[in-house]
């Protein structure tokens, strides 16, 4: 038997799980993979009661994702999704915080939406809001960020049909990226420049809370993950979803 276990989450990320969880739980897929899992703390929770399989390039982040995946039930592999076998598709497709890393992002998600089913889903969140791009975007190796209608666009062109996209972290979006931006500048103010890859691979271990922490974030950010069901047409994050068709 598997037990589920609550890796802590940032500030952000409890937010966008907060409903992320809701759309899995409605789209109840029995098979998940998740591109880009980072260091496993959303997907050892996708893994309780489902077939899961998380891909992570990044070393570091894989080594800690593997031991929390599998205490789930889950799998992880150190690799993208290029390596994984051609005939295989998925019930539902995860990328979190992935698209915006990617230059060529039709590209990515049209091989993305190839691994889901016929029927199936894929899931995605990304930063919202071009003119918000900062210094955190920079720190971790974004290429853009989304507006609604381009990462609508941005499904369809990739196949997939009926696309919803909702903003989610209102009201503390804004202030949770102040904090992250005077961060991030500090961060490349003291330190020589890295290139958009090294920014990728380290954007799964930037300001992960430890276990402690935690606990007062998933705290301190539950009467928020209601509040935000009141603007789903604000704050700085998107969360979207379409499905392949059959």
């Amino acid at each position: 038997m598997t037990r589920q276990v609550r890796h802590p989450l940032p500030p952000s990320a409890a937010l966008r799980y907060a409903v992320v969880r809701r759309m899995v739980a409605s789209l109840a897929p029995e098979t998940v993979l998740e591109i880009g899992c980072g260091q496993g703390a959303v997907g050892a929770r996708l893994a309780v009661g489902r077939r899961y399989l998380g891909v992570e390039p990044d070393l570091a982040s894989y080594q800690v994702a593997e031991g929390r995946v599998r205490a789930a039930g889950g799998e992880v592999r150190n690799c993208d999704h290029s390596a994984l076998p051609d005939d295989v598709r998925y019930d539902l497709v995860c990328a979190f915080e992935v698209i915006e890393h990617i230059e060529d992002d039709k590209s990515a998600l049209s091989e993305w939406a190839e691994l889901v089913r016929p029927g199936g889903h894929l899931l995605l969140s990304t930063p919202g809001r071009p003119d918000r791009f900062g210094a955190a975007d920079t720190l971790v190796g974004h290429f853009r960020r989304y507006t609604p209608r381009g990462l609508a666009d941005l499904m369809c062109d990739a196949g997939l049909v009926d696309p919803e996209v909702i903003g989610y972290n209102w009201p503390l979006g804004a202030p949770l990226e102040a904090v992250r931006n005077r961060i991030a500048t500090r961060r490349l103010a003291a330190a020589a420049p890295t290139s958009r890859a090294e920014g990728t691979a380290g954007s799964g271990r930037f300001l992960q809370p430890r276990r402690i922490a935690g606990y007062a974030i998933a705290a301190g950010v539950a009467p928020f993950a209601q509040l935000q069901r009141l603007a789903p047409r604000r704050g700085t994050g998107l969360i979207a979803v379409a499905r392949r068709p059959k």
